[in-house]
């Protein structure tokens, strides 16, 4: 049985730890993480999330009597019924408790009911009151009341040997932001079913209630079925998803990119006559109108797979072709290249209004005002709509690293009549994990600066920029660009999800990170600060490794690997142990940390947790980092044995063949643990996603890259974790050092092994 125990002894009980001899060098950025809490309910051992916008303790408590009767309204709605469902379901699973419904108020140990409510915050506002006789959840809607169950869920706490308990106290709670969207990417791989509808379920607890899913190739659209992926979503299967979701309160948006972004489609060589530059796959022709005859039809699929949404998102950035193309260039040179982009999505939200839906754009709030020439707008890139108005109606979604402090250009997009979306600020597109803690700015290899990470980051953006009844909605980006695992931006999404809420709790970034770890994965989760941090770190220190960085950051250089003997005097060139000597002194360094990191994770593994997979992803990202610092360690190892067999030439033949053979064994052996570490990491990986670039019977999965060069789009499957340490050549390099001491063996020892006979 796990819920939110008294945390007053145990929330920051490892805080204090101290932290490994080689992490010192940034302990100041996780200072900001390791302050006391000061907000009641956290001071309370309570660790709401979201917390709510009004709250007050009373000092009494009702302990949870088993069987429970819960009391509805005698005309509750079916998806009043759904949220009492979820109450009933939580009180069973987590704490053993039946429960009996009734519509009797009065005998009722906890009463749901959407009368007698205040109704100025609208229908997602709710009231909690919490006395020592009874729990009163009231709503004026319905989303209100699901999200007072989502609340009260959260406030059941366990004592010592005693029954589940809630203390006293009063909440009223509204959001700051109606519409809060977590964009969820799968351009590069294909969760299951049954994990999406978790990760929807998990999204609904704290209050998100727009899923923008960017599923490119992973829905089978029916008009055009040869773009959708072997074991893509069906029709059916995306409308069900859809329903589901909506019991939960969270509306489907599909996001069909438009524009660019559309490899996934002009991949296909029946539709190559409608890329922009025939070399390319990346962008569609704005001026054929078999672009729009496609796109419309996928469109059309789109909004029928997510009945009763509300939105569309046609995407429609990164146009790095447009106007380039041999039918574009004339009229690009007439009405620009900002003039192209506003005919395609002019044209495609005038037919998609049409159906009802409202049109989400990646594009800026006034973005088409500025000048990046001005001073003002230096650094900034240019908006693809400069000089031309966006068409009336659109959903700017896109991200303005421009705006002033008293957010002058959003309050103008506001008043031309614009809907507004936050953008959460780009966590990075690293390899492995976010970097939450810290970020490196500049050339990886070249001194890069260390910054905040995309936590605090997201922190301070929500607290200066939500709140003030400004914004429509926020939406909070994961790209798959990199390709981590989806489990590795839950912080990020209910960082999201509690900031957009409420943008101006009292609550510090320390308090909100120790809370998010013992909400999310239980009291009895231990050293989670500690483990970011090194997953943060290592993540860094696997994308420098080898040419995992030449795919988005040009010459960095090439990582060679020892030479090979030669001759009969076993000559060689020793080169490698000077070359890559800050790398070695590295890899010793991050084998400590992840052998500390893969103990938090055993430690959790085995303890009283929620959400375990995780751990398992962590361990599969720890090993993947350890290996990559043993090869490090193993590429030093080789050059010195072959230098040992070197020197002991004409002094030692048997101890020269004995040096040969531990250069092969330390190749043969690196090879062993790459596949015994890259199967572990599949194995986990898909536990909740289909195999990457798999075929079907039905169908084989026709894979090509694009211009974006994405690093989980450089191989077909998972391979591109271990890709660029597959480009050293290992194995080849061991068939060669296999030959050469094979003959070394037959021409020079063997020889002499007969005559001294």
């Amino acid at each position: 049985m796990k819920g939110n125990r008294c945390l007053k002894k145990t929330c920051f009980k490892n805080a204090n730890r101290v932290i490994v001899p080689a992490l010192l060098f940034i302990v100041n950025l996780l200072l900001p993480f390791l302050t006391q809490g000061d907000t009641p309910l956290y001071k309370a051992g309570i660790t709401l999330i979201p917390y709510p916008q009004e709250v007050r303790l009373t000092g009494e408590t009702f302990n949870l009597p088993n069987p429970l009767t819960i009391a509805i309204d005698h005309d509750a709605t079916e998806k009043d019924k759904f949220a009492t469902g979820e109450l009933r379901r939580q009180l069973s699973d987590r704490w053993n408790i039946s429960t009996e419904l009734t519509t009797n108020r009065r005998s009722a140990h906890i009463v749901l009911t959407k009368s007698d409510t205040e109704k100025k915050h609208g229908n997602q506002g709710y009231q909690l009151q919490v006395t020592s006789k009874r729990i009163t959840v009231s709503a004026s809607g319905e989303p209100g009341l699901f999200y007072g169950v989502q609340t009260l869920c959260q406030l059941i706490q366990s004592g010592d040997g005693t029954s589940p308990f809630v203390l006293g106290m009063a909440i009223k709670d509204w959001p700051h932001t109606a519409n809060r969207a977590i964009h969820y990417d799968t351009k590069h791989h294909q969760d299951t079913r049954e994990y999406v509808e978790g990760f929807i379920r998990d999204l609904a607890k704290y209050k998100i209630n727009l899923l923008v899913w960017e599923w490119e190739d992973k829905f089978a659209y029916p008009s055009h079925p040869e773009i959708g992926a072997p074991g893509a979503f069906t029709m059916q299967e995306m409308q069900e998803i859809t329903r589901y979701a909506q019991n939960y309160h969270v509306q489907i948006v599909p996001l069909v990119q438009g524009l660019g972004h559309v490899s996934f489609i002009l991949k296909w060589p029946q539709y190559a006559h409608l890329r922009e530059i025939p070399a390319s796959n990346w962008e569609f022709d704005p001026l054929n109108e078999g672009s729009y005859d496609l796109l419309f039809d996928l469109w059309a699929d789109a909004m029928e797979a997510t009945p009763g949404s509300r939105y569309i998102h046609i995407g429609s950035d990164e146009t790095f072709e447009l106007g380039k193309g041999p039918t574009t260039r004339e009229k690009a040179k007439e009405i620009g290249r900002n003039g192209l982009y506003h005919l395609f999505v002019e044209k495609s939200a005038r037919h998609l209004q049409k159906t009802g839906r409202e049109v989400m754009v990646w594009e800026r709030p006034m973005g088409w005002t500025r000048d990046v020439t001005t001073d003002e707008g230096v650094g900034q890139e240019l908006s693809p709509q400069y000089k031309v108005t966006p068409h009336e109606g659109i959903v700017l979604t896109e991200a303005y690293g421009y705006e002033t402090p008293d957010l002058k250009y959003a309050r103008q997009a506001k008043a031309l009549g614009f809907q507004l979306f936050a953008y959460d600020p780009n966590a990075g597109i690293e390899c492995l994990f976010v970097p939450y803690f810290h970020r490196k700015k500049g050339a990886m290899r070249n001194n890069p600066q260390v910054i905040e990470g995309s936590l605090e980051h997201s922190y301070h953006f929500f607290r200066s920029r939500l709140g003030e009844n400004l914004f429509d909605g926020m939406i909070c980006t994961s790209w798959d660009d990199s390709g981590l695992h989806n489990q590795t931006w839950m912080l990020r999404f209910i960082t999201a999800a509690e900031f957009s809420w409420n943008a101006r709790s009292d609550q510090s970034l320390a308090e909100f990170t120790a809370k998010y770890f013992r909400n999310y994965y239980g009291d009895d989760v231990t050293d989670m600060e500690e483990l970011f941090l090194l997953l943060n770190e290592g993540a860094y220190f696997y994308q420098e490794s080898f040419e995992r960085n030449v795919w988005h950051h040009g010459e960095i250089g090439k990582t060679h690997i020892p030479d090979l003997p030669r001759t009969d005097v076993l000559e060689y060139n020793p080169y490698w142990n000077t070359e890559y000597a800050h790398r070695v002194t590295l890899a010793n360094e991050f084998l400590g940390k992840m052998e500390r990191a893969l103990q938090i994770c055993e430690n959790n593994l085995i303890a009283d947790i929620d959400n375990k997979y995780d751990f398992e992803v962590f361990t599969s990202l720890a090993k993947l980092i350890e290996h990559t610092a043993k090869t490090y360690l193993d590429l030093s190892s080789l050059e010195h044995s072959i230098t040992k067999a070197h020197q002991q030439r004409f002094l030692d033949l048997d101890s020269t063949l004995y040096h040969l053979d531990q250069a092969h064994a330390t190749v043969n052996n690196q090879l062993a643990r790459r596949k015994e570490v890259f199967d572990y990491l599949v194995g986990v990986w898909e536990k909740t996603r289909l195999p990457k670039g798999m075929d079907t019977e039905e169908k084989e999965y026709f894979f090509q890259q694009d211009r974006a060069r994405h690093f989980a789009n450089r191989t077909p499957d998972l391979t591109y974790h271990i890709y660029d340490e597959q480009l050293l050549g290992l194995e080849n390099y061991l068939d060669k050092l296999t030959a050469y001491r094979d003959l070394f063996y037959e021409r020079i020892v063997k020889p002499e092994q007969i005559y001294l006979k």
